[in-house]
């Protein structure tokens, strides 16, 4: 067996696509993770109705790395933070 056939497989429906997705993670995980993306490209594509699949692909992945971005600097905050007071 190839390490290809021992990854999980999932259908998914993004945006009105079709995908399948192969990976590591759990088929629930990987159905979170779809549903998510097709949640926000929803949200975009409601906001700007006029514009095709990619365009909306594209700023939904904008405005997800933000997202992932502004995460990531609360989570080195809040270890400064921690490290800071387990120094004291």
């Amino acid at each position: 067996m190839s390490q290809e056939d021992s990854k999980n497989r999932v259908h998914v429906k993004i945006y009105g696509e079709e995908y399948t997705m192969r990976g590591n993670s759990s088929p629930d995980y990987m159905k979170r993770v779809a549903h998510y993306v097709d949640e926000k490209m929803k949200q975009v594509g409601q906001v700007n109705t006029r514009l095709g699949i990619n365009k909306v692909a594209v700023l939904t992945a904008i405005n997800l790395t933000d997202e992932l971005f502004r995460v990531r600097k609360e989570l080195l905050e809040l270890e400064s933070l921690l490290e800071k007071q387990t120094a004291q």
